[in-house]
């Protein structure tokens, strides 16, 4: 009787060596995340947080967010750069949980892969780290998972969950907005994570621009500014909860600024935003030029240079825009809390761009 090869793990496309040597490469990225609440190191089964350290708080809220990078990804993958998209997830999950005030305190990953190429994965999670770092919390832990067959060899996806924590008493959202508050704008870095199917439909299929084309008003090639990092505001934004009496944040993500916004605006009240305040950076002019994309279709899908809004008590502007300049963040007055009257939405953008 011949002798026959049994089937195997390796033989069906998972590489565990592989996998056990990407965690290897990324244990120095994570241990920069480390804070001192967090117990034991990365390999276990559960990432440890000790939550005695939640004593201090009266009442404490835990605040809980999950989102993924979308397709920025193939931006990735197709540059060959691996090391800044997880920026963008920190900042997906941990400028959700900022909005209401809390501190972020620990994240998670999970990073699905057609195949392990162990450098690959551990610059994934090194740009994760550098983004925890930046958002002041540890990585506790995360998943890479080989799924051979089901992606091809060079694609992957990524995903993220953060807590955080906020004192009871503390918390920011819709019931502390009044009329009369002010409207302060923070810029955005870029594209951030979001509206990437539109923005690769347009410039690709549309305008078949090449990712490696250097465009004169960006000063460098499009896949660099694709790939430009999404801006990671939660210290930013503690730190006004410090200097002032901050009423309420909104994170500028998928659905654009006056939907987003709207979203933290109670009944009664309207926000009102002059985009005469503000110039969009030329990627926003070059995606609506190459696809023809109407300005509120364009404003329903990009951040259009806005990345974070924080609403405060008139008497609260100056210090609020000195605090953020102070900590290098460009901000200005972009609009007011007014009453809804007959509006029927609880924001809206006027005027034109500057």
């Amino acid at each position: 009787m011949s002798e026959t090869t049994g089937a195997s793990y390796a033989a069906a496309g998972v590489d565990i060596e592989a996998g056990d040597r990407a965690v290897e490469l990324m244990k120095e990225w994570v241990k920069k995340t480390r804070r001192p609440e967090v117990l034991g190191g990365i390999g276990g089964f559960a990432g440890l947080f000790d939550a005695s350290a939640l004593k201090r708080y009266e009442r404490p809220l835990l605040a809980s967010a999950t989102d993924g990078v979308g397709t920025k990804v193939d931006i990735a993958r197709r540059v060959g750069v691996y090391d800044t998209i997880g920026h963008d997830l920190v900042a997906m999950v941990m400028d959700d949980i900022v909005v209401c005030g809390a501190e972020p305190l620990f994240m998670t990953d999970y990073i699905c892969v057609g195949k392990v190429h162990p450098e690959r994965v551990a610059a994934i999670v090194k740009g994760i780290a550098e983004g925890c770092v930046l958002a002041g919390c540890a990585l506790v832990g995360g998943e890479t998972a080989e799924h051979p067959g089901l992606l091809g060899e060079d694609d992957f996806d990524v995903a993220g969950a953060g807590t955080g924590v906020v004192e009871a008493d503390r918390l920011l959202g819709a019931d502390r907005i009044r009329k009369g508050d002010t409207v302060i704008a923070m810029a955005a870095s870029g594209l951030h994570s979001n509206g990437y199917s539109l923005v690769r439909h347009v410039l690709f299929e549309q305008g078949g621009l090449s990712l490696d084309a250097r465009i004169e008003e960006f000063g460098r090639t499009l896949g660099e500014e694709l790939l430009e990092p999404t801006k990671i505001y939660s210290l930013d934004c503690l730190a006004l909860t410090r200097t002032t009496d901050v009423h309420a944040f909104s994170h500028i993500t998928g659905g654009g600024l006056a939907a987003n916004l709207a979203r933290v605006i109670p009944d009664g009240l309207h926000a009102v935003v002059d985009r005469s305040t503000w110039t969009p950076a030329p990627v926003f002019e070059l995606v609506g030029r190459t696809g023809r994309v109407e300005r509120l279709e364009l404003e329903k899908t990009l951040n259009m240079g806005v990345g974070m809004i924080a609403i405060v008590p008139e008497e609260f502007t100056d210090a609020a825009l000195t605090t953020l300049a102070d900590r290098g963040v460009e901000s200005w007055v972009a609009g007011e809390i007014t009453d809804r009257g007959e509006k029927t939405t609880g924001a809206e953008l006027v005027g034109d761009y500057a």
